[in-house]
């Protein structure tokens, strides 16, 4: 919950005004609120009071916020809108990231973007021309801006997309392929060639030709396509993410021609929930919300021992025949024991053909692995990489062809 000033509203209809313009600025940022939920957030104000801070706040998040995903987003908008005195200037720093020094030169946090262009209503305000001034300003302007906006897109974190531009990576994502290559099996198939004789197609051949080897029959490996398996982390630190990869996840379930044999997934807070149904749905946005009602932790605390030891007791042996390749998404920030975290992914490292490591901390230039959980999972992953983007994700398609390609992880060994 964010920090708080006195409000200073005396006047009820006055009060109802600015709480209906509220309200508007959260439907432009995305959460469904209609004139139902308005009336009841007038009414609860009036019924609770707002002259306590903590009050006012929660009284309007009970009327306006019916999921965990949307708290983020509410918070940043009350503060932009009820607190914050120079909220304009946030706003337009956050409207106009291409220009340095018009504001606090800071990264927007999380929901903040999208907030602010619901209060802006997607208007960038025009800047003041300077004044008085001898020299002319020196501007450092971002050369990003001549990229495409899909490329520009491509790269860009999903904790930092506004609204639009979530919208617009969950096309791209559902664009996205994740192509696999088979696996050859000890079964074979009848070929012309081959380097394997097929002994029983001979001497049958045989016999009707009057017991006679006339011709040799051969066989060529029969192809054969592994699982994917992904678990996913919805703990708060990694909500952001997960929705973005779950959307792919969708994307990869339902596209056909792609090789998989099965598309497992599996999502963890403080426990572990299977949504594998959840995704054969053909409509993204049905699918994700049956997920999301399935999941009862969204956004709470991370036990990825305990969940990991979870799945590799009920569900490994259902899940990772065929040589599955295992995704395991999430910042590798544990509360558990670290001994049962390197435990667990000791075993579930031997129960895979491959296991990759998506990990959005990564993002960050000086990321080393300093926290314990890290530490203990690391040694226990083909591959390690980062999970913050679009161009990430497009990645993941080289490092399932590539199973050498082992990603950060020998530089971030050498730190261990």
């Amino acid at each position: 919950m964010p920090e708080y000033i006195p409000l200073d509203l005396p006047e009820t209809p006055r009060l109802a005004q600015n709480i209906l313009h509220f309200a508007r600025a959260l439907r432009r940022a995305g959460l469904p609120i209609g004139p139902g939920r308005v009336l009841d957030a007038i009414r609860a104000v009036e019924a609770a009071g707002f002259t306590e801070r903590m009050d006012f706040y929660y009284a309007l998040q009970a009327c306006f916020v019916n999921r965990p995903e949307q708290r983020a987003v509410f918070g940043q908008v009350f503060r932009l809108y009820w607190r914050d005195p120079r909220f304009m200037e946030h706003m337009m720093s956050l409207m106009l990231p291409a220009v340095r020094g018009v504001a606090e030169d800071r990264t927007a946090q999380a929901a903040e973007k999208r907030a602010a262009e619901a209060l802006l209503d997607g208007k960038v305000p025009d800047l003041p021309e300077p004044q008085d001034q001898e020299e002319p300003t020196a501007i450092e302007v971002d050369m990003t801006l001549t990229m495409s906006a899909e490329e520009k897109l491509r790269t860009l974190d999903f904790e930092q997309m506004s609204t639009e531009e979530v919208a617009q990576a969950k096309r791209m994502l559902a664009r996205l392929t994740l192509p696999v290559k088979p696996i050859p099996s000890r079964r074979g198939k009848p070929a012309l060639t081959g380097a394997r004789m097929d002994w029983r197609r001979t001497i049958r051949a045989a016999m009707r030709q009057g017991g006679e080897i006339r011709d040799l029959k051969r066989l060529t490996p029969r192809p054969r396509w592994p699982n994917l398996v992904v678990i996913c982390d919805i703990s708060g630190s990694m909500s952001q993410y997960s929705r973005m990869v779950l959307h792919f996840l969708h994307a990869v379930a339902n596209e056909k021609g792609a090789g998989w044999a099965r598309v497992h997934a599996f999502t963890f807070g403080t426990r572990l929930t299977n949504i594998t149904r959840h995704l054969q749905t053909r409509d993204v946005d049905a699918a994700l919300k049956a997920a999301g009602a399935e999941a009862q932790d969204w956004e709470g605390g991370t036990r990825i021992g305990q969940c990991l030891h979870g799945f590799n007791r009920d569900w490994s042996r259902r899940v990772m025949g065929q040589g599955a390749v295992v995704l395991l998404i999430t910042d590798g920030l544990d509360r558990d024991d670290s001994g049962t975290l390197e435990k667990e992914m000791e075993r579930l490292h031997l129960s895979a053909r491959h296991l990759i490591w998506l990990n959005p901390l990564l993002r960050w230039e000086g990321f080393a692995p300093k926290a314990s959980g890290i530490r203990a999972m690391l040694p226990h992953v083909d591959s390690f990489r980062a999970g913050h983007s679009i161009q990430s994700l497009e990645a993941l398609a080289e490092a399932i062809s590539r199973p050498a390609d082992s990603g950060e992880k020998a530089r971030l060994m050498a730190l261990l």
